[in-house]
């Protein structure tokens, strides 16, 4: 899985953002912390969920089954708003 190209990630001060260009079905804007803002940055490149668990686990300091979650409900949102391709 891979972010789509039109959707674009931004760092604003402590708020990771995902926000869709035009012609997106979705128009509101995601923001979220820095667990977060990783997994949207692994993202811009083809990814599986069990590598960007890896990936955030050797940069933050969490159990294992935490960022699984995490970066499983990430992904599910993802999905729903339409911002992966898969």
């Amino acid at each position: 899985m891979k972010l789509k190209s039109t959707f674009l990630v931004h760092k604003y001060g402590e708020e990771n953002l995902l926000i869709p260009t035009a012609g997106e079905a979705f128009s509101g804007i995601v923001k979220g912390n820095d667990t977060l803002g990783e997994i949207l940055n692994l993202l811009r490149e083809e990814t599986t969920e069990e590598a960007m668990t890896d990936a955030i686990l050797l940069k933050f300091d969490a159990p294992r089954d935490v960022v699984e979650r995490d970066v499983k409900k990430a992904v599910e949102e993802l999905r729903k708003i339409g911002a992966l391709d898969e």
